[in-house]
């Protein structure tokens, strides 16, 4: 079994350097013109990729579903969606990456279907303890006639994780399990046939020439339920002793993984990667990146960084811990669950409230709140100079290369994301990082369909034309250019040396040094800081004079990183 990916060095390890850019589908680009991007839109815009230099495409869901959860709620796991497009479409997007040099990562969803699966139609037509209902976490209720919950457990989007079925007969029946919405039912994985078919799925993809996959939920999967019903647990507590939890990152899960490498990943040539997204203690991390297991996992945390050099300076200094431990670093600020750091970066920080929560409350508000958002772009583009000088792989999430700010002025009878619904309306959602791209200046969609097309079902804001790919294409200290710069300038300046070490020259500084003696310099502080004398290589704003740097006058504004030696 091979792959059609040209040959490169270091083919087998791509991953522990790869820039890696996400792609989700559906607000990508439009090529039939539905108002839905699809995956020949993806084809479409394969130069734009090319052009930006990055290593690998990861995709989020495409599969068939009813967008209960943006695409996480599948139907079938070895489809597409058919709003976008076909398995052949899927394949002509495989080869066109492939053939400008990028590699393809896709979503994997293990732990749940969508309640349109056939799997779940055949369960709800089945009676208790059928094997149709074992592929499931379905248990009986408790009190007089089962009225009740299982358990008291609350789903993270709000409301009980339970949800009663109606049996064949019209009567009230059993209740399911489900930790995501009631439209995302979670599959037992002790049942052999679930794990199974699974492995089965990854072959799948993978005889399609696909490079490596992004694992949802990679913590969840195996689950203790019938030993801790009777126990009120809290649906996100961390603080619950790894492996003890009896739903999230149970010593049994990287059992399964140690099976897809053995079985799956490692039968190729090469071996396929696989990432985890895996919300664990960080002590517990590094078991997700076990090369016997998945290989690599996300740290979120400088994900969840305001602009605190204490905070980042911990965040880096934990992933290179793991990073010594064996472990493949990862780092990300944006994705397709966060507000985009451009915006948070420029939200007030409130006293015991994180980044993250800051930046939701805010969109919450429909925007209204205080922001300085030409700030939050400022630290934004220091922050990708800052992470693109760290060992190891980023993730970069689509449309952060355009500099785009969070949309928070959706109308709230637009949004799309469930938790705004079963959150009672106390949290806004997702929706403000997923609306459509903006390809060109002008046009009913800026391009992100044909002239003539449907317009998306979440409407970009009219200043997204400024922003747009083609207003900031050649266009000097662009952000669009700053990114080119960055990517081709880090490629050329990664070694396989791994090492990085920080020099302690000034407060509410990242100052570090990489092999071959160049250096990253970001200023977090408030004042101008001195930069050493050197040759100037990159900034992320209007750069110091380069005389003046090189003769050891230089100075650095707030909220700006260098790249220099």
């Amino acid at each position: 079994m091979t792959s059609p990916t040209p040959a490169a060095p270091q083919a087998r390890d791509w991953w522990r350097r790869a820039v890696v850019y996400q792609v989700y589908p559906r607000s990508f680009a439009d090529a039939d013109g539905d108002g839905l991007g699809d995956l020949r839109g993806i084809t479409s815009r394969v130069g734009h990729l090319a052009a930006l230099g990055v290593d690998a495409v990861w995709l989020s869901p495409f599969y068939p579903s009813a967008l209960a959860d943006g695409g996480y709620d599948v139907d079938d796991h070895r489809a597409v969606d058919p709003r976008l497009g076909t398995l052949e479409d899927f394949d002509a997007m495989v080869r066109a990456l492939h053939a400008a040099g990028i590699r393809v990562v896709v979503d994997i969803v293990p732990n749940h279907t969508s309640d349109r699966h056939a799997w779940f139609r055949e369960a709800l037509a089945s009676p208790p303890g059928s094997r149709a209902r074992g592929r499931y976490v379905f248990r009986d209720g408790r009190g007089p006639g089962g009225d009740e919950p299982p358990s008291s457990w609350r789903s993270i989007f709000g409301g009980s994780a339970w949800q009663r079925v109606v049996e064949a007969d019209g009567t009230p029946g059993q209740w399911y399990l489900h930790i995501f919405a009631p439209e995302q039912p979670d599959l037992d994985w002790s049942d052999e046939e679930v794990r199974e078919d699974m492995l089965e799925t990854l072959r799948f993809w993978a005889d399609r020439g696909v490079d490596g996959f992004r694992v949802d939920v990679a913590h969840g999967l195996v689950k203790d339920v019938d030993g801790h019903l009777d126990v009120h647990v809290e649906i996100l507590d961390t603080g619950v002793e790894g492996g003890n939890h009896p739903l999230w990152d149970r010593d049994e899960v990287q059992e399964v993984y140690a099976q897809w490498r053995r079985d799956v990943l490692d039968a190729y040539d090469p071996p396929r990667s696989a990432v985890a997204e895996a919300s664990v203690h960080p002590d517990r991390r590094a078991r997700y990146a076990d090369p016997l297991g998945l290989g690599q996992a996300f740290n979120f945390d400088l994900f969840a960084c305001g602009w605190d050099a204490g905070e980042m300076r911990r965040a880096i200094d934990g992933g290179l811990a793991q990073m010594a431990a064996g472990s493949s670093a990862t780092w990300t600020l944006s994705n397709h669950d966060s507000v985009r750091h451009t915006t948070r970066f420029g939200v007030p920080p409130r006293e015991g409230v994180g980044s993250q929560e800051a930046a939701k409350a805010w969109v919450t508000s429909d925007g209204r709140d205080p922001v300085d958002l030409d700030l939050g772009l400022r630290r934004a583009r220091a922050a990708l100079l800052l992470e693109l000088a760290l060992p190891g792989a980023v993730y970069l999430y689509q449309g952060e290369e355009l500099g785009l700010h969070e949309v928070a002025d959706i109308p709230w009878d637009a949004v799309e994301d469930p938790i705004a619904v079963r959150s009672g309306g106390e949290e806004k959602g997702r929706d403000g990082c997923r609306v459509a791209l903006p390809w060109t200046q002008d046009g009913p969609t800026f391009g992100f369909g044909p002239e003539d097309g449907a317009l998306p079902g979440m409407r970009q804001p009219a200043w997204f034309g400024v922003v747009s790919a083609a207003a900031q294409d050649g266009v000097p200290g662009s952000t669009l250019e700053l990114y080119r710069a960055a990517l081709r300038r880090r490629r050329e300046l990664t070694t396989d040396d791994d090492a990085l070490t920080w020099v302690d020259d000034a407060p509410d500084v990242l100052h570090l040094e990489r092999p071959g003696g160049w250096r990253s310099v970001t200023n977090l502080s408030e004042v101008d800081v001195a930069l050493p004398a050197g040759e100037l290589l990159l900034a992320s704003d209007a750069a110091p004079d380069a005389s003046d740097v090189a003769q050891g006058r230089g100075v650095l504004a707030p909220g700006t990183s260098v790249w220099m030696r």
